[in-house]
């Protein structure tokens, strides 16, 4: 399934980008309450009678137009937070998505012809679809007609209007591509660009009808998006669930009787647990949630579980607070866990006293933060494990309570002040008696009431041991998963530096390519793959037996091209399957260099002689007959033969540089499988997957191991994701070899705090 998110109401201050926290997946945020039940919905339009004729683009943008609204929903300082689309569904009635009216917040909705009118109820939610009816006191134009259920097919053309980063009434044309089912939840798959500001906007057919209300865009590519389909909309327009605005503004409100929230952002609360959302309107986005209730004399504790939607944000517990800038902070940020006073509103006025990785700290689970604070002392805790202990004095007395930065979304719970706070999870008595009780504990089936009443006799702390259990084992198996993988990763290189090592002549370039290929498809069958390769050759072979090299370059051409259809990828360019040669072979479609490298092969075992061109940007052969001049060819477009002047020529369109002959220089295998490698690390880096980054270093330095560059940019990836081994072993090659170009303090200064970390 392709990674998702919703696409989130346009935050008002940030119209360039997604406001941060929207999750990946249907963003139902709230769920209305029963009861305060007012006048029946209108009924939406029912066009299943009747089909009318199809209309152009400008018509139906025309026609539907009056009936889009902008919803906007303020925040806690009365300003507009986010803007998405709505359309009018019936008198007075418009539909959206749930995530774009907010959390508890006033709603707005400014009509086509500029009148703005505030929301008097949220007439109908649905969590799971994330959709939302809310009223206005204003009939409003003629509603958008609902398509009947199952009215369109794939392949459809459909238009969306909606308000992408805030252009309003935008208009986008292009085709349902697929009907999906996405947790349970009918979906239209759409061939158009999705914008934060979309969300909630209706897709119509070219009838006029709405066919879906737009929800979701694919991370993968910008041009495909996700609706929800209209037949969901109408059952929730026939069963409604309304809360009035005055109820609705009090769900997830924070209690004043406990809590003073400082500097903005979004703090909920709810079902015993404090969540917050957006940036706060302090510097770094930072944002208090201080307990009303004073804390005891020192000494005393302050305790709170936390978990981090995202673990490069940061969160946490917040002591000795005077109701404004200055407080400590104890807070995990970026994988680490921080100790900061902060004496002002700036960065120049916080101090960071302690900051390290900590191997008791969860990523992505819930993490147990405890400060102990003496009048000499402030020592910190993550899971009932010291991670600093410092004797600043700062900061003498103050509020207690959380904290957020920057635009993270994080959840609270079991926050505690006192004299001592107990420990948060169960001893190791605890653990090791639930540990063999559980020994035998069969692979599936119901567990035994035996075992149930054995496991209630250690009374309280049995739920906690279990659930410690539980994530000991998901952790061990993630790492066995991971060991697994390490395993495949060390085989597949071991066999490529193995394959490369032999005279440049002499390595088998293709079987080096699935190699590369293989490492990230653990189940890619190399054996296979080569099958593949001979049979096509024999096919060729055997059509050209008596001819000449002439004639067997042009069948070879012809059946590549004309019969099999190999292609390059001009619609699916940074797709990471053109990059890897056993689906270049099975799919036909690549880019440059892996259809050159699929043609040199087969071009070798023909007798022919082709050799690679490492040409800036766009990989070229060229061939080499034994009569004849050589040729450069392009294999991306089916082997055109390319002239000096075709090639002067797109080198200065492409970069403006004049053609020169190390452009044209004929590379070997390593060179190539370094450029195949250097795209899939070109198209991680712009996915964000650094895992993925280091995996394609390690295969280039497998390649190259003398490469400076490469291993330069491994012991910074490495580092950076706290592979201390793979980056101390770098960091100390570099510093033995000492290259030219290198910032050798620079290097020394990392390896020294890799080293500090590992202590």
């Amino acid at each position: 399934m392709l990674p998702l998110m919703t696409v989130g109401a346009l935050p008002r201050q940030h119209p360039h980008r997604l406001r941060a926290g929207v999750l990946p997946c249907l963003a139902a945020l709230l769920v209305g309450l029963p009861g305060f039940a007012q006048a029946p919905p209108d009924k939406p339009v029912d066009t299943s009678a009747a089909t009318p004729a199809d209309r152009s683009v400008e018509e139906l943008a025309r026609a539907a137009k009056p009936a889009i609204v902008t919803i906007r929903f303020r925040g806690r300082r009365g300003g507009d937070e986010g803007l998405g689309t709505g359309f009018f569904v019936g008198a007075g009635l418009v539909a959206t998505n749930l995530h774009v009216i907010g959390e508890a917040r006033p709603i707005s909705v400014e009509l086509a012809d500029g009148t703005l009118h505030e929301v008097s109820a949220v007439e109908a939610t649905d969590r799971d679809g994330d959709l939302a009816v809310v009223r206005i006191a204003a009939t409003g134009p003629a509603p958008l007609p609902l398509a009947a259920a199952d009215a369109i097919a794939a392949g459809a053309e459909i238009v969306a209007i909606g308000n992408p980063h805030g252009l309003e009434r935008s208009v986008v044309a292009g085709r349902v591509s697929g009907l999906r089912q996405m947790n349970g939840i009918d979906m239209l798959q759409l061939a158009i660009p999705v914008e934060p500001g979309n969300s909630g906007g209706p897709v119509l057919d070219r009838q006029g009808r709405v066919q879906g209300i737009v929800s979701m865009k694919s991370l993968v590519t910008p041009n495909l998006g996700f609706a929800v389909r209209a037949e969901r909309l109408r059952g929730l327009l026939e069963r409604p669930n309304p809360v009035v605005m005055e109820r609705w503004l009090t769900i997830g409100a924070i209690d004043a009787d406990e809590w003073t929230t400082v500097g903005g952002a979004r703090w909920r609360q709810r079902a015993g647990r404090i969540a917050v959302a957006g940036a706060g309107a302090g510097f770094g986005g930072r944002s208090l949630c201080l307990a009303v209730a004073p804390p005891p004399d020192l000494p005393c504790d302050v305790a709170v579980w936390v978990k981090l939607d995202d673990e490069a944000g940061a969160a946490g517990l917040v002591f000795a607070s005077d109701g404004g800038d200055r407080h400590y902070g104890f807070y995990p940020t970026a994988g680490r866990l921080r100790l900061t006073r902060f004496d002002g509103p700036d960065v120049l006025s916080w101090k960071i006293l302690a900051e390290k990785p900590s191997p008791h700290y969860r990523p992505g689970a819930w993490n147990h933060l405890r400060v102990h604070r003496t009048a000499d002392a402030i020592a910190c805790f993550v899971n009932d494990q010291p991670v600093f202990e410092s004797a600043d004095r700062g900061l003498v007395a103050g509020r207690v309570g959380l904290a957020k930065f920057r635009d993270t979304d994080a959840e609270f719970r079991g926050f505690a002040v006192g004299r001592t706070v107990p420990a948060a999870l169960p001893s190791r008595d605890v653990l090791d008696r639930v540990e063999a009780l559980t020994a035998g504990l069969p692979d599936d089936g119901p567990p035994g009431r035996e075992l149930v009443g054995r496991l209630l006799a250690e009374r309280a702390t049995v739920g906690e041991a279990l659930a410690a259990r539980a994530a000991l084992l998901e952790r061990q198996a993630r790492q066995l998963e991971a060991l697994a993988v390490a395993v495949h990763e060390r085989r597949t290189l071991d066999e490529l530096a193995r394959v490369v090592a032999a005279d440049e002549p002499r390595i088998d370039l293709f079987h080096a390519a699935l190699l590369v290929a293989k490492l990230d498809n653990p189940e890619l069958d190399v054996a296979a793959s080569r099958r593949d390769l001979d049979r096509l050759v024999a096919d060729i072979a055997k059509r050209s037996a008596d001819a000449d090299e002439t004639m067997k370059l042009a069948t070879l051409n012809r059946v590549l091209f004309e019969e099999l259809g190999f292609h390059g990828s001009r619609g699916d360019y940074y797709n990471r399957s053109n990059s890897y040669v056993n689906e270049v072979l099975d799919d036909r479609e690549g880019i440059p260099i892996t259809l050159s490298v699929v043609y040199m092969e087969l071009a070798r075992r023909l007798g022919l002689r082709v050799e690679g061109v490492g040409f800036p940007g766009h990989f070229l052969v060229r061939s080499l007959p034994a009569a004849g001049e050589p040729r450069w060819l392009d294999v991306f477009d089916r082997a055109a033969v390319r002239s000096r002047d075709d090639l002067a020529r797109q080198l200065r369109e492409q970069s403006g540089d004049e053609l020169a002959d190390e452009h044209l220089a004929t590379v070997g295998p390593r060179a190539i499988l370094v450029r195949m490698l250097s795209n899939l690390r070109g198209i991680a880096t712009r996915e964000g997957k650094q895992a993925d980054v280091l995996r394609y270093l390690d295969a280039t330095l497998a390649v190259d191991p003398l490469s400076v560059r490469d291993r330069l940019m491994r012991m910074v990836t490495a580092a950076r994701l706290g592979r201390r081994e793979t980056a101390t072993e770098d960091a100390r090659w570099l510093l033995d070899r000492k290259p030219a170009g290198i910032d050798l303090e620079e290097v020394r200064g990392l390896l020294e705090q890799v080293e500090a970390d590992a202590r």
